[in-house]
């Protein structure tokens, strides 16, 4: 059993060049047949890009999801800004482990049913309608900024109960926010720029809170607080950065999820023209997308005590950088991996993770992803990209891209209103 730290491994796994951040598969590529385990000094931590092993980890009680309790311990000495930042997220249910995050957990998924979500199947379609209706006229979007935005931020801040004309401003502190939690890679002010912004939205989210136990209204944010009082299940501070995440987590994949997917599908004509003719073909097609080049690159765990791993010693308190996107193009356990096959069989992909951190907005994001992909390309014709070069998130965790400009036409929309 060796210390990949004695040696440099074969390759070298810089995720903040320029050319990986716009293809990070050629290197994931290597790395599983070269390094697999691959101890990054760039990161200060274990880089694993096998299926198996990134499921497995997944599972594995050695490794916790609490990675900020050692983030403020690590750089909070003497930086209160770091220590409010940790607090904020730290109560989040994706960075906690049992029992904690069963309790939260427990609560939360009483709001992100599969029947609860597809209850809300006609207003998505509206909004994507509604959407499509302001710009198909115009010949050409930026489907990031036009589209998939809007359309998730609209969906969750409508179950939450956030009122319209507080949308942009959110937005903007989610923005700051996601520096912190998506671990940007070029912002050297990320910390306090992220706190700022999360505190922020706790302090509007504590308004929101109090205005909603005043006078509960038919939305998830009522729901929460209401539970919150029958039971203490969730203390006021929880209950709050509850909301931020929800927030936050219920837009922010899912423009991702459709900016990436459009993208894939504009890079390969016979799959795009495939879904044009088959709207039935959206689940499979959505999970081939979601494989393909899905929204989330990477989930981070720490090693509780020294585990090995395909011959290496990880040590306790070591960082584990889970990459889903290289898993997902492992071809060990998918045929062809680099080819988009909208009818993939048996396509257990890992996007939304595995385990009991299984993203618990996967059913809304699934069905936004269906609904905006397959009305996007049945109205919009002749859909071409407008740039040879996107700009991507300069995010470890996070994978998608800043702006999308695409040109089209439009088709006859069958009789939907605009």
């Amino acid at each position: 059993m060796s210390d990949g730290r004695q040696a440099a491994g074969p390759v070298l796994y810089d995720p903040r060049r320029a050319e990986v951040v716009a293809d990070p598969y050629s290197v994931f590529r290597r790395l599983r047949v070269e390094d697999p385990v691959h101890w990054s000094e760039i990161l200060g931590g274990w880089v694993l890009t096998r299926y198996d092993d990134v499921r497995a980890s997944l599972y594995d009680q050695r490794l916790s999801s609490d990675r900020i309790t050692p983030f403020r311990e690590h750089h909070g000495r003497g930086r209160p800004e770091v220590q409010e930042l940790g607090q904020l997220v730290g109560r989040w249910v994706v960075f906690t482990d049992p029992p904690t995050h069963t309790r939260l957990r427990q609560l939360l998924n009483t709001a992100f049913t599969s029947r609860a979500v597809e209850g809300l199947r006609p207003r998505i379609q509206e909004v994507v309608d509604d959407l499509l209706g302001r710009i198909e006229g115009r010949g050409r979007m930026d489907a990031i900024l036009d589209f998939a935005y809007p359309l998730p931020v609209i969906v969750i801040a409508e179950m939450l109960g956030v009122p319209v004309d507080d949308r942009d401003r959110l937005k903007a502190w989610s923005d700051e926010l996601a520096l912190f939690v998506g671990s940007s890679l070029g912002a050297p002010d990320k910390y306090e720029r992220a706190r700022r912004g999360g505190a922020e939205m706790t302090d509007y989210f504590r308004g929101l809170v109090a205005a909603r136990r005043r006078q509960p209204r038919d939305d998830v944010i009522s729901g929460l607080a209401a539970a919150d009082e029958r039971g203490a299940v969730l203390s006021e501070d929880e209950l709050v950065a509850t909301c931020v995440l929800l927030l936050f987590a219920g837009h922010e994949t899912t423009t991702n999820l459709i900016g990436n997917g459009l993208l894939a599908l504009l890079g390969h004509p016979d799959q795009l023209q495939a879904l044009r003719d088959d709207p039935d073909l959206a689940p499979s097609a959505l999970e081939e997308l979601l494989r393909y080049d899905g929204p989330t690159q990477a989930q981070t765990r720490v090693a509780r005590e020294e585990l090995e791993l395909n011959g290496r010693s990880i040590r306790r308190g070591d960082r584990v950088f889970l990459m889903l996107s290289a898993a997902n193009r492992d071809p060990a356990r998918f045929p062809e991996p680099d080819r988009l096959d909208l009818r993939r069989p048996d396509n257990h992909h890992l996007a939304f993770g595995h385990g009991i951190h299984f993203c618990i907005g996967a059913p809304l994001a699934r069905l936004e992803g269906q609904i905006a992909l397959t009305t996007l390309v049945r109205r919009l014709t002749d859909l071409a990209l407008l740039t040879d070069t996107p700009e991507w998130l300069d995010s470890l965790v996070f994978r998608g891209v800043r702006s999308l400009p695409v040109g089209f036409g439009s088709a006859p929309t069958d009789g939907i209103p605009a």
